[in-house]
Order: C-alpha cells, then sequence, then structure tokens
C-alpha cells in the first residue's frame, strides 16, 4: 500500500508538471506555480515571475490577499491595512451598521479619519503565510488491511502532530487540506485578524445598482466594492478589538494601475475560492440537477416574493431584510443558471459516456465495478439528500427556528441536581447577547409569512419512508386557512414573538424555569425539526456519503493514473488559488455578442425611478452629465465600470483582486455570467466569464462622488 501511496504521489507530481490543457481553465495553487504555471502565463502575457506571486522567503502578493470573513476574499491597498472587498461581501457589516437615522446601506459610509472607522464583531481577516505538500506524513503507516476507521483514525493523529505547534492561538491558525478527495494532503499556516474596520461603502445604487435583477447576468454596471481595514496590536500583530489598535502595516500591498485593458490582455484572479465538484460522476450531477435544484429554486423563490413584498411597502423592512434576501437570492439565481448550463452542455450524458470508457479501464486495471458501485450508492443517498435539503431551506435557515433552537444550550443544564455553574452561566450569557441583534432584523408578520411557505412545504415531502418533523406532520391533512390559524396561535403562545419578553425571561433566567422554554410551540417546532433531522437523516446520509467519498478517493487515484502525462488540476476547497486568462467577450447565443466593458453610459441607460434596482444617485447623474471622470476615465474618454475575462471562478472569489501582466490591480472579481454558472460542475471556456468592477470605477466613486480624497492618497496608484 505504501508502494501504491507513492507511486500515486509521483504521478501526481507527473500530472502537475505537464500542463497541456486550456490555460483558462482550472485554479491553481499558488506555490506550484513555478513548476506547473508559470510558463504558460508568461506565453499568455504575463510579465511577473511565479516567486512574484508566491513567496515564503520574500514579500510576494500573496501577502496582499485576505480571506474576507471567511467567505469572501479581499486586498491590501496600502501599507496602513487598507482593503478592498466587494460591496455585498461588506453588505452584512454595513447593515448592522445601519439604521433609520444612518441608513448607510442607502446613502453610504465615509470616514472621514482613523477614529470614525466602525468595529465589527465576529469579522476576520486570514492571511497565508506558507503551503506545504505533507502527503507523505498524512498517509505514514497506511496499510491495505486497515478499514476506514483505522484508516482515519491513524490519518488523524498524522495531522495533529502536523498541526500542533508552540504559538496555537486563535490568531494563528495551521490546518491541513485534502486534494483530489485525499489523494494529496496540504497544509496551510495563516494569521488571523479580528480588528477589522469598515472605511467606507457607496450607497447601494451604487455598489447593489441592478440588484437581484442584474446578479448572474451581463452586461453589468455594478459599483461592486467596500473598504476596510485591518488593525493591529502594538506589535503589529494581530488581536482582538481594542481601542488601542493600530493600523496593519503589511509585509506587501498591491499597485493599482489606471491603464485598463484591452481584448486578449493577460488577467489573473487571486483568492479563495469556495467548492467546485468537477470530477462528480453523472449520479451526483443527475441528482444536483432533477432533484435537489428544483426543491430548492422552488421555495426560494417563494421566499424571495415574501420578503420582496413587505420591504417594497416599509423601509424599516428593507433594512431588516436587505441582506436576508440577497442571500436567499444568490443561490435561487445560481441554481436556475446552474441548472440549464447543465443540460446545455449535455453534462450528464457526457459523463456516462465518458464512465462507460472509464469502467472498462478500470476492470483491466485493478478498480473493479466502481462506476457502478459509485451509482449504486447514490440511489440510495438521493432520498436523504432531499430530505437534508428540506431541513435546511425549510427549516435551519429559518432564522426563527435556527434562533429558538440555539435555547437548548440552557435547557441542557436545567432539570438537572447538579450543573456546571460556569458554564451554565455563559450559556445564559451568550443568549442574553444574541438577542438584540437579533431581533433587530426581525418583523413577526415577516417571519409568520415565511414560516408558513417553508411549512407547507415541509408538509409536501414527497419521501415515505423518512418521516417529517412531528410537531407539523399533523399539518399534512390541513388546508392553508388551518396552516395559518396553527401559525398565528403557536406565535400568540411564544415568548419569542416579543423581544422584550424574552429579553426579560433571559435576564432573569434559572434552571428552574427551563419548563417555560421546553413548553414553548416556537422551541418546540425548532427542536422537532433539528431532532427529525438527527434521527432520521443525519446518520443515513452521513453514512452514504463516507462511502461514497472512500469510491471517489479511489476514482480520483486511477484518474490520475489514467491521466499520467496530462493535466489535471484539483477541485476548489476555499484554498488561496490562482486562475488566468483574457479580457474577452463571448457569444451567449446565436446572433448575440456581449461586448467585453461596460460604461457609466449605460447605468444612464438603465436608470428607473420606480425600479429600487435602478435608481441612479444624482450626484452621480451630474459626473456624468459633466464628464467629471478625472485621471480615472479610459483613454477613449468613457467611464468604465465593469469588464468581463476568461478567468475560472467560483464562490469565495468574490472580492479578488484582478491582476494585470504586471501584476498590478485593475478591478474587483464580484460574479459570474449566467451562462456560465454552472462551472463549479463543468466547465465551457466558451461561455464561461468572470465579472470584475474595474478599479477605476471604484476609485472615480471614492474620489469623486464621496470625496474621500485620504484614501485616494494612502493607495500606490500607477497612472
Amino acid at each position: 500500500m505504501q508502494l501504491k501511496i507513492q507511486k500515486t504521489i509521483l504521478l501526481l507530481v507527473a500530472v502537475i508538471i505537464s500542463l497541456t490543457l486550456n490555460a483558462k481553465e482550472g485554479m491553481y495553487l499558488p506555490m506550484l506555480l513555478k513548476k506547473i504555471n508559470a510558463s504558460d502565463m508568461q506565453a499568455m502575457g504575463m510579465r511577473i515571475t511565479a516567486e512574484e506571486i508566491y513567496s515564503v522567503n520574500q514579500a510576494s502578493l500573496k501577502d496582499a490577499i485576505v480571506h474576507f470573513g471567511g467567505g469572501c476574499t479581499a486586498e491590501l491597498v496600502s501599507e496602513k491595512g487598507l482593503l478592498l472587498t466587494n460591496h455585498h461581501c461588506g453588505y452584512r457589516s454595513i447593515q448592522k451598521h445601519s439604521t433609520i437615522e444612518h441608513d448607510y446601506l442607502t446613502d453610504g459610509f465615509w470616514a472621514k479619519s482613523l477614529e470614525e472607522e466602525l468595529p465589527n464583531d465576529g469579522l476576520t481577516a486570514t492571511i497565508l503565510q506558507r503551503m506545504e505538500d505533507v502527503t507523505a506524513q498524512v498517509l505514514a503507516g497506511i496499510k491495505p488491511e486497515m478499514d476506514e476507521k483505522e484508516r482515519q483514525e491513524l490519518m488523524d493523529k498524522n495531522i495533529k502532530k502536523l498541526t500542533q505547534t508552540d504559538d496555537n492561538s486563535k490568531f494563528h491558525l495551521v490546518e491541513i487540506k485534502a486534494f483530489y478527495y485525499g489523494n494529496q494532503y496540504i497544509l496551510m499556516e495563516s494569521i488571523v485578524f479580528y480588528d477589522v474596520r469598515l472605511v467606507g461603502s457607496p450607497p447601494s445604487n451604487i455598489g447593489k445598482f441592478g440588484g437581484d435583477t442584474d446578479n448572474w447576468m451581463w452586461p453589468r454596471h455594478t459599483g461592486d466594492f467596500s473598504v476596510f481595514r485591518i488593525y493591529a496590536d502594538k506589535d503589529n500583530n494581530p488581536a482582538d478589538y481594542s481601542k488601542e489598535n493600530t493600523p496593519y502595516k503589511p509585509k506587501k500591498h498591491l499597485k493599482i494601475s489606471l491603464q485598463g485593458y484591452q481584448p486578449e490582455d493577460f488577467t489573473m484572479v487571486f483568492g479563495y475560492p469556495g467548492t467546485t465538484q468537477e470530477y462528480l460522476p453523472s449520479a451526483a450531477i443527475q441528482t444536483i440537477v432533477e432533484v435537489v435544484n428544483p426543491f430548492k429554486i422552488d421555495l426560494r423563490r417563494q421566499k424571495l416574493d415574501i420578503m420582496a413584498e413587505q420591504m417594497d411597502k416599509d423601509p424599516k423592512i428593507r433594512i431588516q431584510y436587505s441582506a436576508k434576501y440577497a442571500g436567499v437570492a444568490n443561490g435561487w439565481k445560481k441554481w436556475i443558471g446552474e441548472n440549464r448550463g447543465i443540460k446545455r452542455l449535455n453534462t450528464i450524458q457526457n459523463k456516462r459516456i465518458e464512465e462507460k470508457e472509464f469502467a472498462l479501464w478500470a476492470r483491466d486495471h485493478g478498480y473493479g465495478d466502481l462506476i457502478q458501485e459509485l451509482n449504486t450508492l447514490y440511489e440510495q443517498l438521493r432520498p436523504y439528500e432531499l430530505a437534508a435539503s428540506y431541513f435546511f431551506e425549510a427549516g435551519y435557515y429559518q432564522d426563527i427556528i435556527r434562533f429558538a433552537y440555539s435555547f437548548q444550550t440552557v435547557a441542557k443544564f436545567s432539570g438537572k441536581k447538579e450543573i456546571d455553574q460556569e458554564k451554565f452561566q455563559l450559556a445564559v450569557k451568550s443568549l442574553k447577547g444574541s438577542i438584540k441583534g437579533f431581533y433587530k432584523d426581525f418583523d413577526i408578520d415577516v417571519e409568520k409569512n415565511l414560516l408558513n411557505a417553508t411549512i407547507s412545504a415541509y408538509t409536501k415531502f414527497p419521501e415515505t419512508t423518512i418521516p417529517i418533523p412531528s410537531t407539523i406532520a399533523p399539518l399534512k391533512s390541513k388546508n392553508q386557512e388551518e396552516i395559518d390559524e396553527w401559525i398565528d396561535k403557536m406565535f400568540s403562545k411564544s415568548i419569542f414573538a416579543d423581544e422584550a419578553k424574552l429579553a426579560n425571561f433571559i435576564e432573569n433566567y434559572s434552571s428552574g424555569k427551563f419548563k417555560t422554554i421546553q413548553k414553548d410551540p416556537v422551541y418546540q417546532l425548532a427542536l422537532s425539526y433539528y431532532q427529525n433531522y438527527f434521527d432520521h437523516i443525519m446518520n443515513p446520509l452521513l453514512n452514504y456519503q463516507s462511502q461514497i467519498d472512500v469510491l471517489m478517493r479511489k476514482y480520483m487515484q486511477a484518474q490520475i493514473e489514467i491521466n499520467a502525462g496530462q493535466y489535471l488540476f484539483p477541485d476548489a476547497n476555499s484554498t488561496l488559488r490562482v486562475s488566468y486568462g483574457k479580457v474577452e467577450n463571448y457569444e451567449p447565443r446565436d446572433g448575440v455578442i456581449y461586448n467585453y466593458f461596460t460604461t457609466l453610459e449605460g447605468i444612464i441607460e438603465k436608470e428607473n425611478p420606480e425600479i429600487y434596482d435602478y435608481v441612479v444617485e444624482e450626484k452621480l447623474k451630474q459626473l456624468y452629465i459633466s464628464k467629471d471622470y478625472g485621471r480615472y476615465a479610459d483613454a477613449d474618454g468613457s467611464m468604465h465600470t465593469c469588464f468581463i475575462a476568461s478567468n475560472h471562478t467560483s464562490g469565495g472569489n468574490s472580492g479578488s483582486p484582478v491582476l494585470n501582466a504586471e501584476g498590478h490591480l485593475i478591478g474587483l472579481n464580484f460574479d459570474r455570467n449566467w451562462e456560465g454558472t454552472m462551472s463549479d460542475l463543468d466547465y465551457d471556456p466558451n461561455q464561461c466569464r468572470n465579472i470584475t468592477v474595474d478599479i477605476r470605477y471604484c476609485l472615480f466613486i471614492i474620489d469623486k462622488f464621496a470625496g474621500a480624497q485620504h484614501l485616494i492618497e494612502e493607495m500606490d496608484i500607477i497612472d
């Protein structure tokens, strides 16, 4: 077995070194660029070295790339820790600071000094220090006769040895990530900052222009950027928030280019793509496209209609639910485009053809009936995967359900003769601190309507062998009016319907009051959702998935073997990656060609005061009329807003810097085109485009619109 592991590692090296396929596809580990990508990137026009992109011996571009909040990317653009990321990445922080009196979502926010910059509890900024291939160490001692439990226990032991450091803390992160479904392991060492402050954001009519109507679409005119700053302690080390902290002095910050771009110009995206699954077998794709996505798309459409109706009527609700609405809409529209793309590419049929050929090879090379085994397991998994989707979409993602369930942390202590008072008081304190934040973005009528839609959906769960939550099972035979009455009655008896009542209850909480929680109908509803998931869904789901993971590890090992001498890139897994391509247009359908950039003129053309997504700021219109673009105008005299290129990106790449051939910042990646949303599963180089807000438009807004010239002066700008 050890020999086979060594053989797989050697094959991986061979596969990695021989880059022969389309360079536009794939997201590459920066530590391997020197070996596998540098010459190809330079042939495409790049004029910097791999060492300038990633190095552990000297400051490099990687030191300016930030994993923002765990789900987006940002980049350092000044020697004072200034960060640029997307408006939608900073949206929740902006929303949390917004009130009716200070509506930063609508009006924008610009700190005039360091003292005015706003702290954001829970927001982190992570910067990678180094990567190291530790496959041999992680798999040391693995033998063929080991079962999966033994294998995992030994791997866990090996990983623990590798990740234990003298300076273990929340500020110093050492983790090991699996690649190729467990055929390769790479150690990532990072530092984590917890003091990240909001510096500036444009009004939503700029930062979110086009809103959910234009989301995932091209042409695009969205000024999707916001500005933050990392703070450190007196020694420039990561620290918790403190008024004594000062702006972080990074090893490297990006230079900004005002020179623009032309068709076929080299571009590079450097960031943290979330998850791609391009090696999934046809059976898995079929479940996603034909079973799971249709349910999620339908239910999210209902949620969006409910929120939109109330948000249009009440500005307070609009603020409360704006971030929630955007989150729901993002997945909804993406899955629609994903389904269309998979069908257009005939992905399922194509994979089946490839799998037939692979099956013949596998039988002759010691891999048995691997495809048939995978097909059988995916068929058995399918009902549980759908059941999990029902739990998450109709249960867990409902804020009131998740919030009410959080009270089980104190309920579990209650009624016991002896309890750990320290842990009990910490649990109570945590709940006290969560109440104000939760109800700030809570409207009981909206929540009732959302809960109504999700409960009605859950009662129609098609699988008969897997039960639905016990509290709503009796509603399967009820009509809509009866369900309405049931929900009204539930909230009328619940302490969760009123912030003041709940706050008073938890303020004076003692273990003897646990029955009030246990009998609360909203708590009982939440508890039944979770219990049903834990009792009937989670274990079978994990069991089937673990069996599939074993087969996928073997499947990828076989793919590495069968593709030896050819290029095979690893799926994205929220680790730092480089993708590269060129500025270029595309043809979405017959007779239509989309240009590679948009301008401010397009914003004026889209203006519609009757539609919130297309309201144009008056000052922006005046700047357009006077053509007061300053140094930020393109050579053609227009104010470019966005552009597209053929860089392979995914969720998590939001906010990633888009760099030119010299490694200078020319834009912020913020989206993909709708025709390319299937790229997490199947990539089409002719259709897939990443959408970028032009850095010149960002600077124009900061300078000419917001008057925040002090931020411009901080940046290293090349005319």
